[in-house]
């Protein structure tokens, strides 16, 4: 399968299978886009009748750059048929029943009371409630019990506020540091916080500790004090900046992210990513909002052409600023066109409910964070493991064949079936397809590759 896609100045040819990229010239691109379906003779007329002319395309140009692709057909980097799907579902029964990574629920509370919040307020649909040290020690227990002989293991202290657990949570990386040796374990700690409680004791501990924190904030102070509200209706804006740049500096800038969310109130997230640039913050990432359909904040389909043209905007504003020797990174458009996952990952899709669970403070299993609540999805606990097999295997079948519109798909092995969390909240099913989330996710990807091309030739004119 092959993608085409111009931006940026740029003639982009994406083989998906193979995973080739290629920047090309104008003749390159339309032969590619005739190749298949024609035969060379008719190639040949066309694109000589295009460019009649030309003074810098002659019929020997035209023979040359036929050949040229030709020549990578034959080696598998055009054109090359999909064969994965017998592979679909090798790794997860590969690694059935390892768990790598635990997101524990420190604090289902919170001290803001967003609007958007998927997780009302930090309450998941339930009752209010932090997690103990001795749930949390046997979380920790049941991840190294599960993880088999996988020696790196993650942990995200999540909530709510993880901050209003802070004890517990501290408690927990001593413990998890008391026993990794003996496992022969690592611990990568994240820490995600909305920064209200942050002082100098945090700040030096997530220094210490948290292998990456993620900081709540939505850019501009308008947007952001819209919808990040304390219980009395004040906006954060103005207690969390200097606190978040003040842990920023002490991490010398890296192993960072701050994390904003738009809304159908600011579908131009451009400008709130402008904002917390010019606030001095560099590791970035703008999320659209999950939310029931219907909710005011909800990103309409009036919102999408504005969004997809601010991703655009985005890859221009990076390079611009690498230009200028000010670079910053934008999460959603990290890849690695070299490397990257290989493609068993890629087809197995998200490891949710396999690989990777999320704790309830009271020690309740669910697939992820975004299915805390859900009491169809509880599939299990910390003591007694994983006992709701049915909806296990549910998620170990989930993969880029398991969904028919995802077959013809270019972007299938760049989001490997997509969230999983989010097609159940858009249809009803684990194995459906968020249709709005595709778009923007496609936006991102073509976005992405442009930026990566523009960087490996140098910004060439």
């Amino acid at each position: 399968m092959i993608h085409q896609y111009k931006l940026g100045g740029y003639n982009i040819v994406l083989d998906i299978a193979s995973g080739s990229v290629h920047a090309v010239d104008d003749v390159a691109y339309d032969i590619i886009a005739m190749f298949e379906n024609n035969d060379r003779e008719s190639v040949i007329k066309a694109i000589s009748e295009k460019y009649a002319g030309r003074d810098d395309v002659s019929l020997d140009d035209i023979n040359e750059c036929y050949d040229d692709i030709t020549l990578l057909k034959n080696e598998s980097r055009l054109f090359q048929e999909d064969t994965f799907e017998p592979m679909a579902g090798e790794l997860k029964a590969k690694t059935a029943g390892v768990v790598k990574a635990l997101c524990l629920h420190i604090a289902h509370t919170c001290n803001l009371n967003c609007e958007y919040c998927f997780a009302s307020q930090g309450k998941y649909h339930g009752e209010r409630a932090v997690m103990s040290f001795e749930v949390g020690k046997r979380a920790l227990d049941f991840l190294i019990e599960n993880s088999g002989s996988r020696r790196n293991l993650e942990v995200d202290f999540f909530g709510g506020e993880p901050l209003m657990n802070f004890d517990v949570v501290k408690q927990l990386v001593e413990y998890a540091r008391s026993i990794e040796k003996k496992f022969n374990k690592n611990f990568r700690f994240t820490l995600t916080t909305n920064g209200v409680l942050i002082d100098d004791d945090v700040i030096d501990f997530a220094n210490r500790e948290m292998s990456n924190v993620v900081l709540s904030l939505d850019g501009r102070k308008e947007i952001h004090d819209r919808y990040r509200v304390d219980y009395a209706g004040n906006g954060s804006w103005e207690k969390i900046v200097p606190k978040f740049q003040k842990l920023v500096e002490a991490r010398e800038n890296k192993n960072y992210y701050m994390r904003g969310t738009f809304t159908h109130a600011n579908p131009d997230f451009l400008e709130d990513i402008k904002t917390m640039l010019d606030l001095g913050f560099t590791e970035l990432s703008m999320e659209p909002v999950v939310c029931s359909e219907g909710d005011p904040s909800e990103l309409t389909k009036e919102d999408l052409p504005i969004v997809l043209e601010q991703y655009e905007k985005l890859a221009e504003l990076m390079i611009q600023r690498d230009k200028e020797g000010r670079p910053f990174t934008f999460y959603h458009y990290m890849i690695d066109l070299a490397g990257g996952p290989c493609i068993y990952k890629r087809i197995s899709g998200c490891g949710s409910g396999t690989e990777y669970m999320a704790v309830t403070p009271w020690g309740d299993l669910y697939p992820c964070h975004q299915f805390v609540g859900e009491e169809k999805f509880k599939l299990g606990d910390i003591w007694n493991g994983v006992n709701n097999t049915q909806i296990q295997d549910e998620f170990m079948s989930c993969n880029v064949y398991a969904r028919e519109e995802c077959r013809d798909c270019w972007a299938k092995l760049y989001c490997s079936g997509g969230c999983a969390a989010n097609a159940y909240h858009a249809t009803g099913s684990v194995k459906g397809v968020y249709k709005y989330g595709c778009e923007l996710f496609k936006k991102r990807m073509e976005c992405a590759i442009m930026v990566a091309v523009a960087r490996s030739l140098g910004y060439e004119e």
